[in-house]
Formats: structure tokens, C-alpha cells, sequence
């Protein structure tokens, strides 16, 4: 069952607190996101790093309930 984008807003804001979070529907399906997370979490961080930071927060739903995700992170400074 895919997740809802209040629910993917809730799971990333939980697990990167102060974040900003842009979220799009690509396919209109709940199921294909394009993601935009400003965290200061990222600062001094790689991509890669960064990025699994991203799936840390989504608690395993990431290739499970959340099929699709393209993610853009960045930090305050970028």
C-alpha cells in the first residue's frame, strides 16, 4: 500500500528535525514522490551520506510502502 504524502512528510520531519521538506506527486499515484529536504543535518555531509540519513528517517519503507523516491537534499548554506 503506498504512502500518503502527510505520511512521508511525518516520517522525514521525525527523523531530521527543523527540516524543510518540498514534496511532489510525479504520477499522481501516491506511490512515484520527487523529494527536497534543507536540513542542517547535511552540513559537512556527502551526498551518499546524506542520503542515507533520508532513508534512516523513512524506517525501512523506502523499496517497501515507498516504491519511488527522488531525493534533493541540501543544507541551509547551499
Amino acid at each position: 500500500m503506498p504512502l500518503e504524502k502527510n505520511e512521508i512528510i511525518g516520517l522525514l520531519e521525525a527523523g531530521l528535525p527543523e527540516c524543510i521538506i518540498t514534496i511532489e506527486d510525479l504520477a499522481g499515484d501516491n506511490d512515484h514522490w520527487a523529494v527536497k529536504i534543507v536540513s542542517s543535518a547535511f552540513q559537512g555531509k556527502s551526498r551518499v551520506q546524506q542520503h542515507q540519513l533520508v532513508y534512516a528517517a523513512l524506517q525501512g519503507k523506502m523499496g517497501n510502502e515507498l516504491h519511488a523516491l527522488s531525493i534533493k537534499t541540501e543544507s541551509p548554506q547551499n
